[in-house]
């Protein structure tokens, strides 16, 4: 997954070339400043196996500078910006709701699992993250590794009594009990169904997802890749098991790439798709799918539900999930990689779905 430069907490026009100069640099003093409150309240450099605390600073608005919370059918929440006195924290590739709406399990493309609490104030917006831990993954053999390369993890499912984790680079979805996870070594392998030969190297299976029961796809894993294309220019995709187990592709839309995805109650999945270049600069999006379009030998596609860009509280956005609330509504939370790059942000967003 490419690095990029941090969105902008700034609300100064993006059109000019002075205006983002200046947006940036707020930006620069946002993240620096967190730093340097970790430093003052302790920050002790912590390394795998060893709690990890975050500092977080609160996002009231998703587009910058209003106080507008309705974007389509989803309603912004709030979100934070945090950093941490472990220097393993970051790189965050997916993230996973337990069924509690508060504990979670991700996954960094450095090897690691992060596991924790999210915790809110007394309206229910996000303040902040506890008990976070980051640990070491384990291959096949029980072994670990530094950085990326065979264990570049890009995506996260649970299913039931197992945790199915998507790699990049060396492709393969590898299974991890649950619980135990955290000490276990990858108890196998799923089949991906797409040749090796036709992933690229960077830009393999970023998102693996496991549907609901009732869904027409019963249950099965579903896996999409980042930028692996048909001969018509179209990511490739499977469904690993089940009734319809089979290839299928996701219509490629201009420049923008599938980095995660999560399947609602209903069977309908939500895609979330990450842009960076130098013509259009940063960009993130959320398309829904419908749940009968997913079958094999299928193109699909879908309806936008939300876009935003340099105007946006957004970074490199990488991690979505879609959990049920106290409350019975269905939540969103996306969350970015940072790279571990003092250019870019850890942020975590949350919507409530309002349709």
């Amino acid at each position: 997954m490419p690095g990029n430069r941090t969105a902008v907490a700034c609300a100064v026009p993006a059109d000019n070339g002075f205006g983002e100069t200046v947006r940036m640099a707020f930006e620069n003093l946002s993240r620096a400043a967190l730093v340097v409150l970790g430093l003052a309240t302790g920050f002790s450099g912590a390394h795998a196996g060893e709690p990890a605390k975050i500092i977080s600073r609160k996002i009231a608005d998703f587009h910058i500078g209003r106080d507008e919370t309705r974007f389509g059918p989803l309603q912004f929440i709030g979100g934070l910006e945090m950093v941490s006195d472990n220097s393993l924290f970051g790189s965050l590739s997916s993230i996973r709701m337990r069924a509690d709406g508060r504990s979670f399990v991700g996954v960094l493309d450095t090897g690691h699992w992060l596991t924790g609490s999210i915790e809110r104030d007394a309206k229910g917006r996000l303040s902040g993250l506890s008990d976070v831990e980051i640990t070491p993954m384990r291959d096949r053999v029980g072994r670990t590794y530094e950085g990326k390369g065979r264990m570049d993890a890009e995506g996260l499912a649970l299913d039931g009594d197992r945790i199915l984790v998507s790699f990049e680079q060396d492709h393969r979805v590898d299974v991890y009990p649950d619980p135990g996870f955290l000490g276990s070594r990858s108890l196998s392998t799923v089949g991906i169904l797409i040749p090796a030969d036709e992933m690229r190297a960077n830009r393999g299976i970023e998102t693996v997802v496991v549907a609901p029961a009732s869904s027409p796809l019963k249950g099965a894993p579903v896996i999409v890749t980042e930028r692996s294309l048909d001969e018509d220019g179209n990511r490739l995709a499977a469904i690993l098991d089940g009734p319809l187990k089979g290839q299928f592709t996701v219509e490629r839309d201009g420049s923008f790439d599938v980095t995660d995805g999560a399947f609602l109650p209903g069977g309908d999945l939500l895609l979330l798709e990450r842009r960076f270049n130098m013509a259009e600069g940063i960009g993130m999006r959320i398309r829904r799918i419908k749940a009968g379009d997913i079958k094999p030998g299928t193109v699909v596609n879908g309806e936008l539900l939300v876009e935003g860009n340099f105007n946006y509280n957004i970074d490199n956005m990488e991690g979505l999930d879609a959990f049920q609330a106290a409350d019975g509504t269905t939540h969103v939370i996306l969350v970015s990689d940072d790279n571990h790059s003092i250019l870019q942000r850890n942020l975590m967003l949350e919507f409530r779905l309002v349709d």
